[in-house]
């Protein structure tokens, strides 16, 4: 393999490994914030073990995941430094901010939270846990406009002296919908990964009568927040596909193998492409059996608009930007956008049965042992996800700037490449393996093992609250 593909392999492994994490983190901190506050207001027991307990989880989550994270900005100078050199007066901006601001808020205050509890006032100790949610999710918006950015490019002249790209407008940065949108899917997507967690792992311990009034308010919680926030995920997917459409026409015509201009543009059920994925060789579209213009109303709520095909773009963008293949790997691109409409489709379904099972004696219900298996379903449709948003704007790293070829270190081997990529592996493998250690023996041992290093936070031991 030459530098280039080893290097994208690199970023790939990387990038969506450490987005496992992400996810649960966002949407998991909001959790252990809600219970914390419920013991606050109600002094029930019960909220304050479910806040200790999702909150061990969380930890665990949340150290692997910052470890994980640490690798994308250290390959950003190592592996990609003609990308760094172009744009990181850009790109730079908005991860200066994200790591002075959102993750020190983040991270001391879950100090805090942790190390407080029955030392400081109780109003402080539960203010922090809410600013550790939103310091983890202030977070997630500073990378996401930077990402957006590459989606989506504003605010910047090019320098033609020194050849970079150069931010002239910071309010464009970070008023630029592109990163909104991602912001709020990616929010929504981390409070549904964080209620199937919660559903899964309550399911478990409520078939075995463990803690059975405290996982049942955990799992009522999670399937109604699960409802919601999978709704939103969708109803944000079909936001973003608009915006991609009037953006990134390439990406938008290459998740539904789009390859010639229609008006109606139909949705393929099936399509089957050549070995290099990207030439269709048959196709099952909704025309065939009755439901025409699927694929236009995705793009514009209109089942009439017309959608432009793959070979006009290419040949639009071979006049714009001269001679090149600028179609992505199709088979990738439309396989990762079912795999997460699907999913996202059985997620909502799944939390809509959980939420009515919850009127009854669900408890007793034979299916329930199969409940946490649930627990995979964001992940994968997370995943999908975030490879379609990276590999649907092939060839470009910044969308009609910079293409990945011309962003790659100049002086890197494959000798270096494959050493680092199997350095990295062997490391995310011990990582991964740590991870499924700890959140097994932790969920399994439940909330009566969380409490046991627990302090006194009797209302004379804080001092009367404050």
């Amino acid at each position: 393999m030459d530098p280039i593909t080893l290097s994208r392999w690199q970023f790939g492994l990387t990038t969506v490994y450490h987005f496992l994490f992400v996810p649960l983190t966002l949407g998991l901190s909001w959790f252990v914030a809600y219970f914390q506050t419920r013991f606050y207001q109600t002094r029930d027991e019960t909220y304050r073990k479910s806040a200790k307990f999702w909150g061990k989880l969380f930890l665990i989550n949340f150290a692997i995941g910052v470890v994980t994270g640490i690798v994308q900005e250290f390959q950003f100078g190592m592996n990609w430094s003609e990308y760094s050199r172009y744009v990181g007066d850009i790109f730079g901006a908005p991860l200066a901010v994200e790591a002075l601001m959102a993750f020190f808020l983040e991270s001391t205050f879950l100090g805090v939270w942790i190390f407080g509890e029955g030392k400081i006032p109780e109003k402080m100790h539960l203010a922090s846990i809410w600013l550790v949610a939103i310091g983890s999710n202030l977070s997630a918006l500073w990378i996401l406009l930077a990402n957006g950015w590459m989606q989506h490019p504003v605010g910047y002249v090019i320098n033609e002296i020194n050849g970079r790209a150069e931010l002239v407008d910071f309010f464009a940065l970070i008023s630029n919908p592109k990163g909104w949108l991602f912001f709020w899917h990616t929010v929504a997507a981390g409070l549904a990964t964080a209620s199937f967690f919660v559903i899964g792992i309550s399911a478990y311990h409520i078939v075995r009568k463990q803690n059975v009034e405290l996982f049942k308010r955990s799992f009522l919680t999670a399937t109604i927040v699960g409802l919601i926030a999978s709704t939103l995920v969708f109803f944000g997917g079909h936001t973003n596909g608009q915006f991609m459409f009037e953006t990134q026409p390439m990406k938008f015509s290459a998740i539904e193998a789009h390859w010639e201009t229609s008006a109606p543009a139909d949705f393929s059920i099936l399509t089957i492409g050549d070995l290099s994925g990207k030439r269709e060789v048959w196709s099952f579209r909704t025309s065939q059996i009755g439901i025409p213009g699927v694929l236009s109303f995705l793009a514009c709520n209109n089942f009439d608009c017309e959608v432009r095909g793959v070979y006009d773009i290419q040949a639009e963008y071979e006049a714009l930007y001269g001679p090149g293949d600028y179609i992505p790997l199709m088979v990738v691109t439309y396989w990762t956008f079912r795999f997460m409409m699907t999913i996202g489709f059985a997620m909502m379904l799944f939390a809509f049965l959980f939420l009515l099972a919850t009127r009854g004696k669900y408890e007793n219900a034979k299916w329930m042992k199969w409940v946490p298996w649930v627990i995979v379903l964001p992940y994968i449709a997370n995943a999908s996800g975030w490879i379609l948003t990276e590999m649907g704007r092939q060839p470009w790293i910044v969308q009609g700037l910079l293409k990945v070829e011309d962003a790659v270190s100049p002086n890197l081997t494959t000798v270096d490449l494959l050493i680092s990529l199997i350095g990295y592996t062997v490391v995310y493998g011990a990582l991964a393996g740590a991870m499924y250690y700890l959140m097994k023996k932790y969920a399994i041992a439940g909330p009566d093992a969380a409490m046991h290093e627990s302090v006194d936070v009797s209302t004379a031991a804080v001092g009367a609250d404050d």
